[in-house]
Formats: structure tokens, sequence, C-alpha cells
């Protein structure tokens, strides 16, 4: 696969040295982000519900690859319980701020957002600003247990069980709090209210992982199946683009280009023209993640196909005895 487009950048080297001193202003910035996370969370009272809450959350900002375990513990709860399991999402960029359930023939990622469109496909979701009030509508609505799709920041809902994603190669960053950083709070604060941490890829985890005494469990995402072979060209508007690159260079798949697009970008027409143009160029076919996919219109995905992944864990048994445990006495009758 060649250098894909846009990846690289020529960097003015004054760029370089302005860096540690641009660092240096930001400083109190992110101070003031912390203290005001930190101030809110403390205090707040978090709502308690009836159903079981676990949290997938993360200390940074952008993808670290939730989504995808969120739904793997959905299904391992309708599996081997028969109790009602939802997820439940802020809906970020969607136009509706719930609480309400989503329906996927009813409702697009510009209504509620593209995350909890795409886990509508595979089973019951929910989104809400409030995750206090969405909490409460789904508890009288007879849902048992609640999967948060983020949220480890937002202290309106009470969680029974919190945990961490850390990706394996991008770590916490330069270790510092936004916007100096990538952090939404400081290390030592955000890993001492989870349950246990879930590394994301492949790599060394960071140090302040190691140092927790929390259960670490290790996950990478594999494609459910091999793509065709055919010469693609791929595109992806995720946290981080070439982890869907990679994956698919992984898999011995054909890629004569790959273009990233920001987390969450919304496709134009103009967009999908361009890379139809590039895939012409090539004779390839356009291939991108799910959660692209169901930002496009259905006009849009026409001749786009996708690559479904699932999450595989490491430690599995010791993980599903972590679930088991957290469920509240009498929900599983």
């Amino acid at each position: 696969m060649r250098e894909p487009r846009f990846w690289a950048r020529d960097v003015d080297p004054r760029s370089r040295e302005a860096a540690p001193l641009l660092r240096f202003m930001l400083t109190p910035f992110s101070w003031l982000y912390a203290e005001a996370t930190h101030r809110r969370i403390a205090r707040a009272t978090p709502l308690k519900v009836r159903p079981t809450v676990i949290c997938v959350g993360n200390l940074t900002a952008g993808g670290v690859g939730k989504s995808p375990i969120v739904a793997a513990l959905r299904a391992h709860f309708e599996a081997t319980t028969d109790l009602r399991v939802a997820t439940l999402s802020r809906g970020y960029k969607g136009k509706l701020k719930g609480p309400l359930k989503v329906d996927p023939d009813v409702h697009t990622s510009e209504d509620v957002g593209d995350e909890p469109i795409m886990l509508a496909k595979s089973g019951e979701s929910w989104i809400g600003a409030d995750r206090a009030a969405t909490g409460q509508d789904m508890s009288n609505d007879g849902v048992d247990i609640i999967i948060m799709d983020d949220g480890h920041q937002n202290p309106g809902l009470h969680k029974d069980l919190s945990l961490i994603v850390v990706d394996a190669a991008a770590g916490f960053g330069n270790g510092h709090v936004i916007p100096k950083g990538p952090l939404r709070e400081p290390i030592a604060e955000g890993l001492a209210r989870a349950d246990a941490i879930i590394v994301m890829g492949y790599g060394q985890p960071p140090a302040e992982v190691e140092e927790s005494n929390l259960p670490v469990f290790s996950a990478v995402l594999a494609a459910q199946s091999k793509p065709s072979e055919l010469p693609y060209v791929a595109f992806a508007g995720i946290g981080r683009p070439e982890k869907f690159f990679d994956t698919l260079k992984a898999m011995g798949a054909d890629v004569r280009d790959a273009v990233p697009f920001p987390d969450h970008h919304k496709f134009t027409d103009g967009d999908l023209n361009y890379l139809r143009r590039l895939a012409g160029d090539y004779g390839a076919t356009l291939i991108t993640t799910d959660k692209d996919l169901v930002r496009l219109s259905a006009a849009q995905q026409t001749g786009i196909l996708s690559l479904p992944v699932e999450v595989i864990f490491d430690r599995r048994a010791d993980l599903d005895k972590m679930l088991e445990n957290v469920i509240k006495p009498g929900r599983d009758d």
C-alpha cells in the first residue's frame, strides 16, 4: 500500500520550535479544564437506577474502540442471560437529545449520531444527553442492564462497573489535559474511579496502566470475514483512521490508496465524487468502516463495501466472571 493521501504533511521546522512554548502557554487552560472536571464529578450525586449500569469509557479525547466493546458486552449478556440489555450513548452530533430508543428504520445518524445507529442495527440502543434522565427512562421501560458507550467523566448516572479503554498505540498521549494534551482528566483521577482497564490493539500499555493495580484485559479488533480479493480504495472518518487501514493491510487486502477524514465526518456528495473518481483511477472498489457507512445516505452507499469487525479478548473467562458478578441480585430470574 502506498502512502495514503493526506497523511503526509510538510512541517515547518519553526512549528516544532514553537511547540514547547505553545504547550507552556496552554498550561493554565489545562489546569482550569481539569479542575472544572474534578469539581463537577466531586459535587455530583449520581442517580442510582434499578438496572445494572456498566460504563465503557476512556480518559482521552478521540476514538479508542469503545463502541465495538460496548456491542460485545451487550451480546455477552444477551447470550448468557434472559435479561433485557441496551446501550446508552450521548448521541454525539445528533439533532435529537433524547431520551429515546433508537429505531434504525426511522432515525438517521443526523438524528442520533453514528454510533447509536450502528449499535441499533445489532441490538437495543438508546440516546440521551442527560444520562440520568435517560437511565431512568430505560429503567421505566423495562431495561435490566445498561451498557454506557462513553460517560466516565459524566457523573449523572451511578455506575456499577466502570471499564476504561486505552489505545495501546496512542496511550495517554503526552500525558496532559485538554487543550495541552488529549486527556479529559488527569490519569490518576480517572483510573481511581475505574474497576478495570481494557487495552485495545497491539503494543506495550502505558506505564500508568501497569502501575494501576487494576485488572487489565487486552483486546484486538478482528474482521468478521476477509474482504474479497479485489483492489480497494479505503476511507474512514474515525478517531484513528490508520487503524482501519492497517487492519486491511494486515488481512492482505489489496489497498491501492487510503483517505482519512476527521472523526464523525459528515460526508458530502463532493467527498463521494472524489472518492469514486479515485477508485475509478485504480479500477478499485471503495471500502470503509461500519461506523462510516451509517453516516452515508442510501444513494451514497451504492457500490461501497464495509468491513464489519468484532472484539477478541484475552482472559475472556476472567472478564466474563467480572461481568457476571456485577449483575444486581435478583435480576437474573
